[in-house]
């Protein structure tokens, strides 16, 4: 399998964790777009709609979204919010 295919197939990964926490994060106006997958396996997301000036978005980006993540592709070290 190619270096390219082998990012397609983690980035419908991550999409599909991404799509369990999507529900809760629509109610209140808000999402999260995927960025990029660095090389060293961090996770770059941008914040969406209401989340963009949520006070609580570290707190969902940590227990929500960075869980979702880990628990389905444990491979990925980390998460971070880029604007």
């Amino acid at each position: 399998m190619t270096e390219t295919a082998d990012k397609s197939i983690l980035n419908e990964r991550i999409e599909a964790a991404l799509d369990t926490v999507r529900p809760h994060l629509r109610i209140d106006g808000g999402d999260v777009e995927l960025v990029e997958v660095t090389d060293d396996m961090h996770v770059k997301i941008r914040w969406m709609g209401m989340c963009q000036s949520c006070s609580m978005s570290g707190m969902t980006l940590r227990a929500g979204i960075q869980e979702a993540i880990q628990s389905k592709i444990p491979e990925i070290v980390g998460v971070e919010a880029v604007n």
